[in-house]
């Protein structure tokens, strides 16, 4: 079974050159012996996923979408990084299979129009379970929407376990107003009522990956080069999983409380090893 990790400090900043005797794994509370660990950066594979729901219309939303996911592909690697280029409504459609040259991504991106109902959930399941099959890549969706759902079967705690299982973490880039911005000068305050089957955040936080909101060309770029940093200086990680069939709770963390490790949420045991491949 393997994991990818990411370990910031206390100041937000990656931490870099740790080893496998700085990491613990916890797997349902019990310690697991770390059996393999690789630091060494692998080629990238982003399944970029682009909201075309009717929302997008409002406020120029496409355009800073637009404009986030150019961020994103220009800080990949042509020859050697891959992405992919998936819209979503009310289902999932394919404008540009995943290919390492990443440069013809940037004309495809005038080709989506904003339409229809949004499945943000659904979109999210059936774009992991794309990235599935891009192996020896550290793999990642990013999804760039208003965050807005109107018409998904999924909950956010059900499409974080088809990612989570898959280990793919998912980064969700969402284009609001300032207004609507937490944190920013001009939001307004906003009721902050927990759902029972998780948030967007949840989602993104349960796959070992991270929300942000952006709402200025500066927010956008910041995000977009987080997620790039971030896939490169992961930790993969390597240990026997339980024998027994079930979801695992999994906890990884240093011996450095000051560390801050995000990782997927668990994996469900019982099926083939998931041993490092190539």
């Amino acid at each position: 079974m393997t994991v990818a990790a990411t370990v910031r400090d206390k100041k937000g900043r990656l931490v870099k050159g740790l080893n496998a005797n700085d990491f613990e794994v916890l797997d349902n509370g019990e310690r697991r012996l770390i059996t393999d660990f690789r630091t060494e950066p692998s080629p990238i594979s982003l399944a970029i996923l682009f909201d075309i729901s009717g929302s997008m219309r409002i406020a120029d939303r496409l355009l800073a979408a637009r404009f986030a996911a150019h961020h994103v592909l220009s800080w990949l690697e042509p020859g050697r990084d891959e992405a992919a280029l998936l819209t979503f409504d009310s289902r999932l459609h394919e404008v540009a299979p995943f290919t390492v040259d990443t440069r013809t991504l940037q004309g495809a991106l005038g080709e989506v129009d904003p339409f229809g109902a949004t499945s943000l959930h659904d979109a999210i399941a059936e774009a992991a379970k794309r990235s599935a099959t891009r192996t020896a890549r550290r793999r990642a969706i990013v999804v760039i929407t208003d965050g807005v759902d109107t018409s998904s079967g999924l909950t956010p705690s059900e499409v974080s376990g088809i990612a989570s299982v898959i280990d793919v973490p998912v980064y969700i880039i969402a284009t609001v107003l300032p207004i609507d911005h937490p944190g920013h000068d001009e939001a307004l305050p906003k009721a902050g009522a927990a759902k029972e089957d998780g948030t967007i955040e949840d989602l993104a936080t349960w796959t070992g990956g991270a929300l942000f909101y952006v709402s200025t060309p500066t927010d956008t770029n910041r995000a977009a080069r987080q997620v790039l940093d971030e896939l490169r200086e992961q930790y993969v990680i390597a240990f026997e999983p339980a024998a027994s069939r079930g979801w695992r709770p999994l906890e990884i963390r240093t011996r450095d409380k000051d560390h801050v490790v995000r990782v997927r949420s668990g994996y469900m045991s019982g099926g083939p090893s998931d041993a490092f491949r190539e």
